[in-house]
């Protein structure tokens, strides 16, 4: 018998998560029947859109949703051998029994000099989420000037290097000088602390000052309703995340009608999970980067399975550098 530790949503956030809102409990797993395997989490994910999906599909009680890189420890299907590591969606669990069919596994190719928690960060759902909104959603093209906000994050490191990869011209913004050094170290053309600029009108200007062909967008808010105007004509924008407003924060909207007609812009918003039927793409293309240096990574890792909440509470306010990740 294998106790599982798990964090349910104790109670719905209000504003800014609280510890008080999770509940840590102990669960005792059944033997496995045919089929069916045990794993171990070695990894998990904390991400951004934990915040809006709890409120949308969870009821308190639940056990709290999320990723993780597992470690596979019994197996009663054929398909799946002990040892091997698997990406799954079974939420914030130490321990689960699996049927198989939730869980993709590491490629064999994956390389010893690699942390597997990659898996879960620049190749895994954040950087394909970086590869797909920039190749599908903005169409990127060399020569142009891209810009990305929330830019040191997980999403917005990966969209960066990618958009140079792309031949462009690349402008980021973050929340810290460490945050802004760190883009200017992996190859951003231009990057500054929008906490710290006196406007964010004239820090975008200043950046480019012909504008922007390409907007992908992590945080919505005033710094979308301020970016669109620095859009040039035909301008794309993907509009990815919008972290600004998940926290409940009070906002007054924009008013996008204007800039969008007269220069003719388009905005779609994404989820990646509509290429999934080309994830193995994607991965193939990110990891190949990943090694040959073109696409570097930095990852926040907090140790203890019980900091689970701390950690996805301090990467909502900003407080990780690239992947917010959680070793068991």
């Amino acid at each position: 018998m294998v106790t599982a530790r798990v964090w349910v949503l104790k109670k719905h956030f209000e504003g800014f998560p609280k510890t008080s809102d999770f509940d840590l409990k102990k669960i005792e797993l059944p033997d496995l029947k045919d089929g069916e395997l045990l794993l171990e989490s070695v990894f998990l994910s904390v991400d951004p859109y934990m915040r809006p999906y709890s409120q949308r599909d969870m009821k308190e009680g639940d056990i709290m949703i999320g990723t993780q890189v597992a470690r596979i420890v019994e197996s009663k299907n054929p398909a799946f051998t002990v040892g091997a590591f698997v990406v799954a969606r079974s939420g914030w669990r130490t321990h689960f029994i699996s049927d198989g069919k939730d869980l993709q596994l590491l490629p064999s190719s994956w390389p010893a000099s690699l942390p597997k928690s990659l898996a879960l960060g620049t190749v895994g759902m954040p950087g394909l989420t970086a590869y797909f909104g920039l190749l599908e959603v903005c169409k990127m093209k060399p020569g142009e000037t891209v810009l990305v906000n929330a830019a040191a994050g997980a999403v917005g490191s990966v969209v960066g290097q990618l958009a140079k990869i792309g031949g462009c011209k690349v402008v980021g913004c973050a929340g810290s000088d460490d945050k802004v050094a760190y883009l200017k170290k992996i190859g951003f053309d231009e990057a500054f602390n929008y906490k710290t600029v006196t406007s964010l009108d004239e820090a975008l200007r200043k950046a480019s000052p012909d504008g922007y062909d390409c907007f992908f967008d992590n945080v919505g808010g005033e710094f979308a309703s301020i970016a669109i105007n620095h859009m040039k004509k035909y301008g794309r924008i993907a509009v990815c995340g919008a972290i600004s407003q998940y926290n409940s924060v009070p906002q007054k909207g924009p008013y996008v009608q204007v800039p969008m007609i007269f220069k003719e812009l388009q905005m779609e918003g994404f989820i990646v999970n509509r290429w999934n039927n080309r994830r193995e793409e994607g991965l193939k293309a990110l990891l190949k980067w990943v090694m040959e240096g073109k696409v570097k990574y930095h990852e926040q890792v907090t140790e203890g399975f019980e900091n689970m909440p701390v950690a996805f509470i301090g990467m909502l306010k900003g407080e990780n550098l690239g992947k917010a990740i959680v070793k068991v």
